[in-house]
């Protein structure tokens, strides 16, 4: 069958690569073809557009873009029709993704969604809309599925992929991390600051704050392969810390502690079991719109399952360098918070459930279009 993708991000590009290669344990014929990363592209999908030019993170940023989206948008409406792919498989992305799903119905081609919207947090109304034009939602958050049902939808929940990934990687024989000076046997603390050029450069900066006030330990900084080289180099080059090119999971699995952007990577931080602050500084606008139509808790994945304050979260004039130190002393040097918030993490895993998310949606996928 063909199969046509879309993802923007690059936890996206993650999932949707796993995806792919357990499709293609079960169909032999699969062709794939996508709006995503390296690692969609190494699972030998035809790279219609790369996340590197798509990713627009933010309301002002989506504003100052929009041209350059809605010109996306048509050449990615015009490319599927060419295509005339068998299914259609949405994953998270939604202010794209959500216009396209409208398309793909309308040509009566099966809309999949992998990987909701966050519509419990914000527009809510979505759901609506999801209901009109998304043939099947596969949700990987514990509570979407009670979400959905309060709004009579129907969604299939088989667990999180992210511990499938980290699960490939423990299992890997070819883990180990070399960082870039081999001597240092400092405990390392990770920086993680996001895989965006607007995101990274506004968390780095602040993050970087921190070094000079912790010589006794090696910071190094997980640098995504979307964002050039010397993009790192340029904001890093007066500090002590280090960069390592798109190995996030040996870093974290060598961390002793990290600073994370709000995202994907505290989930993954957590499931490494590394104790974590929570980051996040965006644009003044872009944060008073968000606090004027988000009503969660938590800005943390973390915090929002466990629903409650596991780990600390430091927010716009909050992400300060001295409470950032605040934080990283507490966690290097307090062992009954260190230790109450390493439970907290083996406690998500747990709600999670195991491993084999992906095969388990690619096998409800494949027998939805079989039947």
């Amino acid at each position: 069958m063909k199969y046509y993708l879309i993802s923007g991000e690059a936890s996206g590009d993650l999932h949707a690569s796993n995806l792919m290669r357990e499709l293609k344990l079960l169909d032999s014929n699969a062709v794939f073809r996508a709006w995503g990363g390296d690692l969609m592209n190494e699972q030998g999908a035809v790279i219609v557009k790369h996340i590197r030019e798509i990713s627009f993170m933010g309301f002002l940023e989506v504003a100052l873009h929009l041209r350059t989206i809605l010109g996306n948008i048509s050449f990615c409406k015009k490319d599927i029709l060419e295509f005339q792919p068998d299914v259609v498989i949405l994953v998270d992305y939604p202010g794209f993704n959500l216009r396209i799903a409208s398309f793909v119905k309308s040509i009566n081609i099966p809309v999949f969604y992998y990987i909701s919207p966050q519509i419990w947090a914000w527009k809510q109304g979505r759901v609506k809309k999801i209901r009109k034009v998304v043939d099947r939602m596969y949700v990987i958050l514990p509570f979407e599925k009670a979400f959905y049902a309060r709004f009579g939808v129907e969604v299939d929940f088989a667990g999180h992929p992210l511990l499938d990934a980290i699960t490939q990687f423990r299992t890997r024989k070819d883990k180990s991390v070399t960082l870039i000076n081999d001597t240092d046997r400092r405990p390392v603390i990770a920086l993680l600051p996001g895989s965006r050029k607007q995101e990274i450069e506004n968390m780095l900066n602040v993050m970087l704050t921190v070094v000079p006030e912790f010589p006794e330990f090696r910071f190094v900084v997980a640098a995504t392969s979307n964002v050039p080289v010397e993009f790192y180099q340029a904001i890093l080059k007066d500090s002590k810390a280090e960069f390592i090119l798109g190995k996030t999971y040996e870093l974290l699995d060598v961390a002793q502690a990290a600073l994370v952007t709000s995202g994907t990577a505290t989930m993954e931080t957590a499931l490494f079991g590394v104790p974590e602050v929570v980051c996040y500084k965006g644009s003044a606008i872009s944060v008073a719109i968000a606090k004027s139509v988000v009503h969660i808790k938590y800005i943390s994945l973390v915090n929002l399952i466990l629903d409650r304050p596991a780990v600390k979260e430091l927010i716009q004039q909050d992400l300060t360098k001295a409470k950032l130190c605040a934080e990283l002393k507490l966690l290097m040097y307090d062992e009954s918070y260190r230790s109450k918030m390493i439970a907290d993490m083996k406690e998500l895993q747990d709600t999670l459930g195991g491993s084999g998310a992906s095969a388990r949606v690619a096998a409800q996928m494949y027998q939805q279009l079989t039947d």
